[in-house]
């Protein structure tokens, strides 16, 4: 991927922003949500941004930019109408080790802005590095319907109760579980309910083993929908070769992952409660299913 997705820490970011029009008013919306502190400078500054001033939510400056103005930031947006000026900036502000993004101009960009889902604590970016913002925009689009404004308080709430799960519950492991346990409950909303679903997930944490069985030639992009969460929710991977590229897209990124054990070693981390995929070859399945009659085969189109 040619840019590499991040999410900054916004607390003590120093922003500078040049450009005071409508492109710069509609960074300033996304900007003005964070902690960074930002400075604007412009000959000539529109309501919006001025509205912004006058609520000291940002510095500005109404002048002309200098060159000694690119210096001391951690990122820099260009965004006047002069594509001239903004191409010299970038190309100070780059030599001069500042992150810089240059509005409608990929080429002197350091950085890009994605499309975003706010829904507070949960930040959702979408990019197509440029090359499709429209469809970014759509993709955005189908998001802010499925994912509910509950959301936001629910996060808070989950934030707020970290620290007591930290201290009730020792292992990484029996966390993860008590978080599983919650979601699976509560889903996403945020009710009367929430507490009483919180307060039930410390009973009976005790995880139950899972098995699945994936066939080495089968088409990862034709697995059904449901067998997403539980690619998501692995302990341990097992495979006679290395996984593919689009089978290591949709699995746990930190789950352990080996060469195919014994079957006495299957059986006793599944008897631990361990989430186990097991790849392999159409005859070493069949012989898997044979053993453990339990597990749960991923075909195209079924489970």
């Amino acid at each position: 991927m040619q840019y590499f997705p991040l999410f900054v820490d916004t607390v003590n970011l120093n922003v500078l922003l040049v450009g005071a029009g409508d492109v710069a008013s509609r960074k300033l919306a996304l900007l003005t949500r964070t902690e960074a502190n930002i400075h604007v400078i412009a000959p000539q500054v529109n309501a919006e941004v001025q509205h912004y001033a006058d609520a000291d939510r940002i510095l500005l400056s109404v002048r002309e930019v200098a060159h000694a103005d690119i210096q001391n930031y951690d990122l820099v947006y260009l965004a006047t109408a002069n594509d001239d000026l903004n191409a010299e900036l970038a190309t100070l502000a780059t030599a001069r080790g500042i992150w810089v993004n240059a509005v409608d101009n990929p080429a002197f960009c350091r950085f890009i802005t994605p499309s975003i889902v706010d829904r507070g604590r949960l930040v959702v970016a979408i990019s197509t590095a440029g090359a499709a913002p429209v469809f970014a925009r759509t993709i955005r689009s189908r998001l802010e319907a499925s994912l509910p404004q509950s959301l936001k308080p629910l996060f808070d709430f989950v934030a707020d109760r970290r620290v007591e799960v930290q201290q009730r519950l020792d292992s990484i492991s029996t966390r993860r579980l008590f978080w599983e346990r919650f979601f699976d409950t509560n889903g996403d909303r945020f009710d009367n309910r929430t507490l009483e679903h919180y307060q039930n997930a410390f009973d009976s944490l005790v995880s139950r083993g899972e098995i699945l069985l994936l066939d080495d030639s089968t088409q990862v992009d034709l697995l059904p929908l449901a067998a997403m969460p539980l690619l998501q929710r692995l302990d341990w991977i097992y495979s006679q070769d290395k996984l593919s590229t689009e089978l290591t897209e949709l699995v746990r990124r930190d789950a352990n992952r080996a060469e195919l054990p014994s079957l006495s070693e299957v059986s006793k981390a599944y008897e631990q409660g361990m989430r186990l995929l097991l790849i392999a070859d159409t005859s070493k399945i069949n012989q898997l299913k044979a053993h453990f009659p339990m597990a749960k085969h991923l075909r195209p189109g079924a489970i």
